[in-house]
């Protein structure tokens, strides 16, 4: 193992975390891991990391903490507070914050963060549990360029597309951007399932040709197995979907960018997740079309 590279803390070890820090393991990087769960303690243990009793124990040696977590206020736990990690990271330490939250989170913690020393990076990303396990997640990053020019190997670990996207909160807001593409794409994915299915087509057959089309797409490629089995099983939740459909029609209300479409797929999700479907894959959204075109789901 070099012992030239930074020592790592990683807390939130979820269906991101667990096969980002594995990567990084791979990569010959030390790292620290924290989070709720036992289990996904034992399973950093196991590829060769190490487990901490606490983010503040995590944290203490670690020249780079990594922070990937469901949403701004398990941010601001994890972040702030006599057991948290700005107060218990050492002085020139830098905080990368891989979570999707609101841009306006990231800028005050970036903030809070400087008075103690510690340098910030906002850089949430795309491609899902897949692109997590596979090493080839879009990372968009919000900050200084030099901080992100020193985490530029850590994030080739991790992904494929990594890119600057401007100042502190930078990154949240091309996530948020991402997400609204996203949702609005399933949904029309969806409305064409149901569509090619009612009218009798090959749905496999259809969907290979629409996705070798202007149709076609990441999304599309993705999530044509899910469509077809009708297998929801979590890669992203519709719960955190929900959650980044919020964030990213605040953000343009405060900007004043109006988002139509993506109101009404925030409204379908939502009722998605009110319907007691939160915890399934948000290509879920086929579910919600189906309940609206007369089948019992």
């Amino acid at each position: 193992m070099s012992t030239h590279l930074p020592k790592i803390a990683w807390i939130g070890l979820g269906i991101m975390g667990s096969p980002m820090s594995e990567n990084l393991i791979k990569a010959g990087y030390q790292v620290t891991g924290y989070t709720l769960e036992q289990e996904k303690l034992d399973r950093l243990a196991a590829a060769g990391g190490t487990a901490a009793g606490s983010i503040a124990e995590a944290v203490r040696e670690a020249d780079v903490v990594i922070t990937m977590v469901p949403a701004s206020p398990q941010v601001e736990a994890i972040a702030y507070g006599a057991d948290g990690i700005l107060e218990n990271a050492k002085s020139g330490a830098l905080l990368i914050d891989m979570s999707s939250i609101t841009p306006q989170t990231s800028v005050d913690l970036a903030k809070n963060a400087k008075d103690k020393g510690i340098r910030v990076l906002d850089a949430p990303v795309s491609g899902g549990e897949a692109g997590a396990i596979e090493a080839v997640l879009s990372i968009m990053v919000g900050g200084e360029r030099a901080d992100f020019d020193e985490a530029k190997p850590i994030f080739e670990a991790l992904g494929k597309t990594i890119v600057l996207c401007g100042p502190h909160g930078s990154g949240q807001t091309v996530k948020a951007a991402n997400q609204l593409i996203v949702a609005v794409n399933i949904q029309a994915c969806a409305e064409a399932v149901v569509f090619l299915e009612k009218s009798g087509v090959d749905l496999a057959a259809a969907l290979d040709v629409l996705n070798g089309g202007l149709a076609g797409s990441t999304v599309l490629t993705r999530k044509k197995d899910n469509f077809l089995n009708r297998d929801f099983k979590p890669g992203f939740r519709i719960d955190l979907h929900h959650k980044d459909m919020g964030i990213v029609t605040d953000a343009a209300r405060n900007v004043g960018a109006a988002l139509p479409v993506g109101a009404v797929v925030a409204q379908l999700v939502a009722s998605l997740r009110a319907q007691g479907d939160g915890g399934l894959d948000h290509s879920a959204l086929l579910r919600a079309v189906e309940r609206l075109s007369g089948a019992q789901v």
